[in-house]
């Protein structure tokens, strides 16, 4: 596993960083591909979505229930 990596997001027009560690960015990567979204769309959609926690958790629980779900 290696350590976490700032990547710039564009959510609703607007730049926001994120840090995650490198195998969950490139699940997300791989999800949004999969599921055939941009990867700022799908990362737009769980921010709308995650309530009170911060952007990198809310990823970090859709990563893990999207596999869960496999």
């Amino acid at each position: 596993m290696n350590g976490p990596e700032k990547h710039s997001l564009t959510l609703h027009g607007h730049r926001t960083s994120v840090t995650l560690e490198r195998e969950f960015w490139q699940a997300f990567r791989s999800i949004a591909q999969n599921e055939g979204k941009a990867f700022n769309q799908l990362a737009a959609e769980i921010d709308e979505t995650r309530g009170e926690s911060n952007l990198a958790s809310a990823i970090r629980v859709y990563v893990l229930r999207w596999y869960q779900a496999r």
